[in-house]
């Protein structure tokens, strides 16, 4: 198909870091979870499996130490509640945008998603069955080639020879920015550590069902800690027509 349609929602929250409510959440990748998860309340019933993936609930977060301010995004299939939330801890109203798009083959975006990007290796046999680890990718170089590895030009399948699936766009590949963040842990599960890296750059739209699936439902893993959400821009020549997208900064009313 040539065009597809994005529906969801995006909430845009600003949090004062000297607030009791938000200022573990840079410590303890769960008490961020917690504070995105607290907006879902009831949409499905509470111990389901995958209750956050059935709310169709990504997110990513920035914070400004200087300003001492929590900036959390969060996309979602269902209009949340934030009324949860202390007011105290607010450094302004929760924004809630209504995201209703159509997506075009050659609409292109400027884009930013934080990912935490992993490999398989095969490590030593236990009861004569290789044990699979899965590792992270640590240097900016391997991020680069697994974000590449997912990126769909125009007229190949949605998943790859290889059976990874594909973002449904192709990427001008001299645009893209690679950054490592810190990682992220949580003493909810012992020994998680979770490696971040920010990507930036401009995609096309190669097959827009494909990139719309991976707009709602993120990329990569580690979807519950705050990674996988693509916020994306339509460059200057969609800039009219593209008002209600999910964007790149909250300051500059933007998108996914």
């Amino acid at each position: 198909m040539s065009i597809s349609r994005l529906i969801t929602c995006q909430s845009i929250i600003q949090l004062s870091l000297n607030h009791t409510y938000a200022a573990p959440a840079l410590m303890d990748a769960h008490h961020m979870h917690r504070i995105v998860m607290g907006g879902f309340k009831g949409w499905v019933p509470d111990g389901a499996d995958a209750a956050r993936a059935q709310v169709g609930v990504l997110s990513t977060w920035s914070a400004n130490l200087a300003t001492q301010t929590l900036l959390i995004i969060v996309q979602s299939r269902v209009r949340p509640d934030w009324t949860a939330i202390p007011r105290g801890a607010l450094c302004a109203p929760v924004d809630i945008r209504t995201v209703d798009e159509t997506i075009r083959a050659g609409d292109r975006f400027t884009f930013r998603t934080v990912v935490s990007p992993t490999k398989t290796r095969a490590d030593l046999k236990q009861k004569g069955k290789p044990v699979i680890k899965r590792l992270p990718h640590a240097l900016p170089a391997h991020v680069r080639t697994w974000f590449e590895d997912r990126l769909q030009p125009a007229g190949t399948p949605a998943t790859a020879p290889n059976g990874i699936p594909r973002i449904g766009a192709d990427a001008e590949q001299t645009t893209l920015a690679i950054r490592m963040l810190p990682p992220v842990s949580t003493d909810h599960h012992k020994g998680l550590k979770i490696t971040r890296a920010e990507i930036r750059g401009t995609l096309t739209v190669t097959d827009p069902a494909t990139f719309t699936k991976t707009i709602t439902t993120g990329l990569g893993r580690a979807r519950a800690y705050s990674c996988g959400l693509i916020l994306t821009r339509p460059t200057q020549e969609r800039s009219e027509v593209q008002a209600g997208t999910p964007q790149l900064d909250a300051s500059a009313s933007n998108r996914t």
